[in-house]
């Protein structure tokens, strides 16, 4: 069965289109307008195994804040698509992964019930012209749309990009760790309860 998910998102700000899929090979297409978030998105593609094809059309002429966060909410709900009822899977994640003197550790569990813990000390304001601060609102919008508990931790880094993008490589890493099948599930459910949540999948 296909893991995939398709999600058309639009406001009075943005038009998002979004295509996932969980059991790619990191193929990615992102144009969202925001070039550092599609070099970010493209890490979470490549580094996950995970297809994915974004467009986005928002009002960058302003700032960037609204594209960013509508595109995580869009990634969010099409990664709870994909999901399903997360049948099967491993359900826990975790990766530390180094940039030159960053190290960033990522921690998840598809559980269902949204949170976030987030730690980065990003030392510069922008990233080219990127508004550091949107790093944390864009996973503040995939973690409520798609029912992630995710923390992020800095270890060490005093390199505003290498921070951030060894923080998206590490979240990669550890959501396919997470979203890869168990072989050993048999297609169980992982959870005692023998449910888990399906925040955003509607």
């Amino acid at each position: 069965m296909a893991r995939q998910g398709e999600i058309h998102r639009v406001t009075g700000e943005t038009d998002v289109k979004v295509r996932l899929d969980l059991d790619g090979t990191g193929q990615c297409q992102a144009s969202t307008g925001v070039p550092f978030l599609d070099h970010m998105l493209h890490q979470i593609s490549s580094h996950g195994l995970i297809n994915l094809e974004i467009k986005a059309v928002g009002d960058t002429h302003i700032d960037d804040h609204h594209t960013n966060e509508d595109v995580g909410i869009a990634v969010g709900q099409a990664l709870a698509q994909a999901l399903g009822d997360r049948r099967g899977i491993h359900r826990f994640g975790h990766f530390v992964a180094p940039l030159d003197e960053a190290l960033v550790q990522v921690v998840l569990d598809c559980s269902g019930r949204p949170h976030l813990s987030y730690s980065l000390s990003i030392p510069t304001q922008k990233i080219g012209t990127y508004d550091t601060e949107l790093v944390k609102e864009f996973f503040v919008a995939v973690v409520n749309n798609s029912g992630l508990t995710l923390h992020i931790r800095q270890l060490d880094g005093v390199n505003s990009h290498h921070i951030v993008e060894a923080c998206f490589k590490a979240f990669a890493r550890a959501l396919r760790m997470a979203t890869e099948i168990d072989p050993r599930r048999a297609g169980a459910i992982p959870s005692s309860k023998g449910v888990l949540e399906q925040a955003g999948a509607n």
